[in-house]
């Protein structure tokens, strides 16, 4: 394994405990975390897709996923493109800028 290959399967395990309120299943049984990419450098890219489009925990699972990456101390940067979801640009102006 690589080195960004290692830092996916760290990040998947972190992400593994962010749990969805209205399931109580993790948002990685759930498979809403899609293309996720992680840099040399330390920048992690990834695509949410949450559960509806009108998901109403979709706000506060995106930060938690942000706020959980972040938490690795060899994270630069987290950008998060949001999918299948009714206020998409919305969250991810949030998220990114």
């Amino acid at each position: 394994m690589n080195y960004s290959e290692d830092r996916k399967k760290e990040i998947e395990q972190v992400l593994y405990n962010v749990i969805d309120p209205e399931t109580g299943l993790s948002i990685m049984r759930m498979d809403l975390i899609h293309q996720l990419q992680v840099s040399d450098m330390g920048r992690v890219s990834l695509v949410f897709r949450p559960s509806s489009p009108v998901c109403p925990m979709a706000y506060a699972l995106a930060n938690s996923i942000k706020s959980k990456i972040r938490e690795l101390d060899w994270v630069a940067s987290v950008s998060i493109k949001v999918e299948n979801f009714n206020q998409s640009e919305r969250l991810e102006g949030l998220l990114n800028g």
